[in-house]
């Protein structure tokens, strides 16, 4: 009890300190396509992108200067008020995929039985309906959002991920800020604009992918700096307050006292951008069978790593991030858990109509190893080939391939977890934005 109150204690003055020094600076979230853009600029798709949807350099200055052109204002109605910023039209954009699948991989539905369900041919389709909007507001603020209507062959809800308000210049200083819901490893290598349909799989299992929070910036010479704080809890949580009683207004959206602090310092050195990340804060433990349900006790949980990327010629564009994640106390209240992962990719964008992508993922599940808990399937090797024909600007087909380099590992404690299934899969299919 003792340590959970130091720990809340330091957490809270960190968060205090940080809100205090706004020391930090805003790597603004590298969107994926959006055609709304092009729209109101009158500008081609590959203005923006080396290959939709991955940004080129001149995407990723639009993206740092509040997502805008200096002409911004004029593609807003006329209504006489200096006061009024209004797009001409309603700003919005859709993304659609749609893939088929021979694969390997088996869903395992029972963790005491091993009972799977399998499917060597699967049409996935539609794989992604998706909902964007972004523009200007004033001077200063922009927002950015998309609503998922179907995603992995759910059908029943509708999921906001990125959703926020960014302003580039707080109280006319060089400190900007962004508040809402977006990636806290879009501070590295944003998911959203990869090639490959294959993750980047150690953010989302070190839990560092969509959450709530405010993000600060400020450039310091050479160097980007950045530090945000977060509610912890990813954004699905929602609590009723006072539930027990009757019909109150407001929810709580995080389930603790506790705030996740992280940061990220970067620069280039020789052509070669190299960023330093850190993230620490707290997660709910695991119990019952296999560690699948979420405990009470509140446990710290610290990420760091190394990210690396750079660009050779015109066409190839290289990246790379390792992760370390120290979870303790995150299954026994007596042991501390360690586990390590990264990947390496290399894109090259042969030309206007071809894209190629090497992506090569691995994580250690180290200390999860033979504690009878889906943990255990921390461990990964792969490899993936992807290839895009691009049939327009904002219209690809995509070919890959995912060979999987672990061994299959059987039933070993009173579960069955672990690596069970090889992950081997070849797809085809259709990644549209317009």
């Amino acid at each position: 009890m003792k340590t959970l109150q130091k720990q809340t204690y330091i957490n809270t003055l960190s968060v205090l300190l940080f809100l205090l020094i706004f020391s930090a600076l805003l790597i603004p979230a590298k969107t994926e396509a959006m055609p709304v853009f092009a729209r109101k600029y009158d500008l081609s798709c590959n203005t923006c992108h080396a290959a939709f949807p991955r940004l080129n350099e001149f995407g990723q200055q639009f993206a740092a200067n509040n997502m805008r052109l200096p002409n911004w204002k004029n593609k807003t109605i006329n209504a006489g008020d200096d006061m009024l910023a209004l797009p001409e039209s309603v700003p919005l954009a859709m993304r659609m995929q749609a893939f088929a699948q021979a694969r390997e991989a088996e869903a395992v539905v029972d963790f005491t039985s091993g009972k799977r369900v399998s499917a060597d041919g699967d049409i996935q389709s539609p794989y992604l309906i998706k909902l964007l909007s972004s523009a200007p507001l004033s001077e200063h603020i922009s927002y950015y959002f998309y609503g998922i209507f179907a995603e992995k062959g759910d059908n029943g809800s509708v999921i906001l991920e990125d959703a926020w308000f960014s302003h580039d210049a707080i109280f006319n200083t060089d400190i900007s800020m962004m508040i809402g819901q977006f990636q806290v490893s879009d501070l590295m290598f944003p998911r959203e604009v990869r090639l490959t349909f294959q993750d980047y799989m150690v953010y989302r299992m070190a839990g560092i992918t969509y959450d709530r929070g405010i993000l600060f910036g400020l450039p310091a010479g050479p160097l980007d700096l950045s530090l945000g704080v977060v509610n912890g809890n990813g954004v699905k949580e929602s609590y009723s307050i006072n539930s027990p009683g009757f019909q109150r207004s407001d929810h709580l959206f995080d389930n603790n006292n506790d705030k996740s602090v992280f940061g990220r310092i970067g620069g280039d050195i020789a052509g070669v951008n190299i960023g330093l990340f850190g993230y620490s804060g707290t997660q709910k433990n695991v119990i019952g069978p296999a560690g699948t349900v979420s405990g009470d006790r509140d446990t710290d949980k610290i990420s760091y790593g190394i990210d690396l990327s750079g660009k050779i010629g015109a066409k190839t564009y290289w990246f790379a991030q390792l992760l370390q994640n120290n979870w303790d106390e995150f299954i026994d209240i007596n042991t501390d858990y360690s586990w390590f992962g990264g990947f390496i990719g290399v894109d090259y964008i042969h030309s206007d109509r071809w894209s190629y992508s090497l992506l090569y993922n691995y994580t250690d599940a180290n200390d999860f190893e033979n504690t009878d808990t889906v943990y255990e399937g921390l461990d990964m090797n792969t490899v993936t080939l992807s290839a895009g024909y691009y049939f327009m600007r904002n219209v690809k087909g995509v070919i890959e391939i995912n060979v999987d380099l672990l061994d299959t590992v059987d039933k070993t404690g009173t579960y069955w977890t672990g690596h069970l299934t090889g992950e081997d899969y070849a797809l085809v299919g259709i990644d549209a934005a317009f």
